[in-house]
């Protein structure tokens, strides 16, 4: 567990335990992309708790959550180490999910997590962080460019 500060508020940043699975798929949804691809309902389904739990038993995995004072999950990022041969074998920091609860939009806690993700790779061995934001999430990318993050590469996905 560690902490961390944003609008001089104190917050905890740990291990999703199950108990936040609900409030974590919750925070997916809290936005206008997220609310179109995300249940309704953040009861966690079967595929949810799966996903839960090989993404917790793998070490390379760290499904963070940041509760505040009062114990409520007001933050996630989903951290993943990927081991590679580029770069001269660099270990990679690779970070999604990320979501701080509308209440806590605009105070510091995004970017607070984000430097939180970093050190955290760092610990691990990690030499470079990398992430991925949807195309139409303007707004995150200004975010992620004042984090020192650039648009160097242009991603693909598919369906399989």
């Amino acid at each position: 567990m560690d902490d961390i500060t944003a609008a001089g508020a104190q917050f905890t940043v740990s291990r999703a335990d199950r108990e936040d699975l609900p409030a974590i798929l919750a925070l997916l949804r809290d936005d206008v992309l997220g609310a179109s691809r995300e249940p309704v309902d953040p009861t966690p389904t079967d595929t949810h708790e799966r996903a839960f739990e090989a993404i917790t038993a793998d070490p390379a995995h760290h499904l963070a959550v940041v509760h505040n004072a009062a114990g409520d999950v007001v933050g996630t990022a989903h951290l993943t180490l990927l081991p590679g041969l580029r770069r001269g074998g660099t270990l990679r920091l690779n970070i999604e999910a990320v979501r701080v609860s509308s209440s806590t939009r605009g105070t510091g806690l995004g970017a607070a997590l984000i430097e939180w993700a970093h050190e955290w790779g760092r610990r691990q061995g990690a030499m470079m962080a990398q992430l991925t934001s949807d195309k139409s999430r303007t707004a995150a990318h200004r975010f992620y460019g004042r984090l020192g993050y650039a648009a160097s590469h242009e991603g693909f996905k598919r369906r399989l």
